[in-house]
């Protein structure tokens, strides 16, 4: 199954141990971050040096509970920060803008 649609990740996040191996690093680290793995995509996203990379990485600061480092991360993103309560839909805008 290929990377053109959330559908397809959120099935991968169900039935696979690893991402497959043609995600992106964004989407390597978003499908960690669905997994419930936050140290992986948090090991992920540190090397991600870019708007995109800021961002996801806002985002897994805000799953932390950590609001001050997300705010700092959505700021380097140029990004408003979203509260916690919008992480699901976060999540999927996220996963959009890299598909």
């Amino acid at each position: 199954m290929g990377i053109d649609s959330v559908d397809s990740i959120l099935n991968s996040v169900k039935n696979d141990d690893e991402p497959p191996i043609e995600y992106s690093q964004e989407l390597c680290a978003l499908w960690y971050a669905k997994k419930g793995n936050w140290d992986g995509a948090h090991d992920l996203v540190s090397n991600i040096n870019t708007g995109m990379g800021s961002w996801i990485h806002a985002h897994l600061h805000v799953i932390e509970g950590d609001l001050g480092n997300a705010s700092y991360w959505y700021n380097k993103a140029e990004r408003k920060p979203s509260p916690p309560n919008k992480l699901e839909s976060e999540w999927l805008e996220l996963v959009q803008a890299n598909l």
